[in-house]
């Protein structure tokens, strides 16, 4: 549906972004914002979704830098991010440690001050060592405060967090407002349930990041959260803590069972993602710290055969067959471990992930927005009067020589 240029005006102008607290700050995990704060990116995420639409250009920054960091393989958030900073109007440098000085010693105070002249945002993937990623984060973020405050920096670049090993805050807020569209908004949300489960896959080490950066946020809104997964595949007990803390005060309730099947009885939306348990990771990051590539080794193949003996941990019809009227929405970080296509035996079989495939590119597919939201909140105080002026302006996104592009007539 084409939204007119009135209905833009509405949604610029309802936006709730006059008290964002995050103006100056980086986003690096959802629990350290306020409840006004995740609203207000929610909100400009769904303004710059719709203008982006109707081929209104929201170019904010007319030269600089953005610079991202992965140090895990990534396919969605790598693009999302481009795609986010390019929205905005940034060219973005990737930064490849291996072909920096980093690999020759470079001190991450260095690093961080040598990739930021004329950067306003960086983009830090860091998920794979507990202990390590958010770590690495806030000591980049440290340096940055150091460089502006001695006049090394002329601007202090936004750090925005691609993962790291606690949180996936722009995964769990592009899941947030798919929900909200589906629901019709934020505030149908309070006292749904959802259900975020353990799944079984063939691969091994994969962060817990995801499921705490959804019970973590969605307790926030006051949806009624069912935690499950096989015995001794925990996850961060404080991060627990703090969904539990959340659920009472936004009037939802929290759960944990050992049990896939109860945790989907009449949910109206179900996660089922695999992770590696809190234990294990905890190992892993000594091993990797102490350098004992053998026990490293031996510590894959030994989970590897724990997983297995959770293969019936696996979302199939039967199992969506429980869920509110048979239809819940099934929701996924991607890429999924699709039984009979992308493995053997995996997270979900081909039947239902072929039923929600187009869902799920839908949920991907608002990451940039979320993104872009995030940089934007963070570097100017009038993001409501920022996005007037792009409307009023009415610049072409896409335009070539007088002719818009063939996707906006």
């Amino acid at each position: 549906m084409t939204a007119s240029k009135k209905d833009l005006e509405n949604i610029i102008q309802s936006l709730s972004t006059d008290n964002y607290g995050g103006f100056g700050k980086d986003f690096v995990h959802t629990w350290d914002k306020s409840f006004g704060d995740l609203k207000a990116v929610l909100e400009v995420a769904s303004a710059l979704k719709a203008l982006y639409k109707e081929n209104i250009s929201v170019k904010t920054f007319q030269s600089g830098l953005a610079v991202s960091i992965f140090r895990d393989n990534s396919t969605r958030t790598r693009m999302a991010f481009t795609s986010a900073v390019n929205l905005l109007g940034l060219y973005n440098q990737e930064i490849d440690e291996n072909k920096s000085q980093v690999a020759h010693g470079e001190t991450v105070r260095e690093t961080a001050n040598m990739i930021s002249f004329l950067t306003e945002a960086i983009g830090i993937r860091d998920d794979k060592f507990l202990g390590i990623g958010c770590k690495y984060i806030k000591d980049v973020g440290e340096a940055l405060d150091d460089g502006f405050k001695e006049g090394v920096l002329d601007t202090r670049p936004t750090i925005v967090n691609l993962q790291d090993d606690l949180d996936h805050p722009t995964q769990s807020m592009a899941d947030l407002l798919h929900m909200i569209e589906v629901a019709g908004g934020y505030e149908n949300l309070k006292n749904k349930k959802i259900a975020m489960t353990w799944a079984y896959s063939p691969s091994y080490g994969k962060p817990l990041s995801v499921p705490q950066g959804i019970i973590g946020l969605m307790s926030r809104f006051g949806m009624n959260i069912s935690l499950a997964y096989p015995e001794g595949y925990e996850l961060h007990g404080e991060i627990v803590d703090k969904a539990k803390a959340f659920s009472a005060e936004s009037g939802g309730s929290f759960e944990i069972s050992n049990d896939m099947g109860k945790a989907f009885e009449g949910a109206d939306f179900v996660y089922p993602k695999s992770w590696a348990p809190y234990s294990v990771m905890e190992k892993r990051t000594e091993l990797l710290l102490a350098g004992q590539n053998k026990a490293l080794d031996d510590l894959e193949k030994e989970c590897l055969e724990n997983n297995k003996k959770f293969k019936n941990w696996v979302c199939d019809e039967e199992l969506m067959k429980k869920t509110k009227d048979g239809n819940a929405l099934y929701m996924h970080c991607l890429p999924a471990d699709i039984s009979g296509v992308s493995c053997v035996d995996g997270e979900v079989t081909k039947e239902v992930f072929e039923k929600y495939r187009i869902p799920t590119y839908k949920e991907a597919k608002n990451k940039p927005y979320i993104i872009a939201a995030m940089i934007m909140l963070s570097k100017f105080k009038d993001v409501r009067g920022l996005l007037d002026f792009h409307l009023k302006t009415g610049l072409d996104r896409a335009k070539s020589i007088g002719n818009k592009c063939c996707c906006c007539g």
